[in-house]
């Protein structure tokens, strides 16, 4: 199910669409399902600028196990989210 950040925004945006598109009934409250899509968006920001601060670390010479270190996760994981 692991998918990248690119699928990500685009799916983000899909539902974005439909939310902005969709007729509600008068009694339902679509505030909740929109923020559920906002929340989405964050994330997908979020792990665009991650993979980006990765990115500028590996390039200033940082290990992976360093990287790994602050993501909490092991050096192997690490690599293989953001590796190549």
């Amino acid at each position: 199910m692991a998918r990248t950040i690119i699928e990500k925004e685009r799916i983000a945006a899909e539902i974005a669409e439909r939310l902005a598109t969709q007729e509600q009934p008068e009694w339902r409250n679509a505030e909740p399902l929109r923020r559920v899509a906002d929340a989405f968006r964050r994330s997908v920001t979020a792990d665009a600028d991650l993979a980006e601060a990765v990115t500028a670390a590996r390039a200033d010479g940082y290990s992976w196990a360093a990287i790994a270190a602050m993501l909490g996760v092991s050096k192997q994981t690490a690599q293989a989210r953001y590796g190549a």
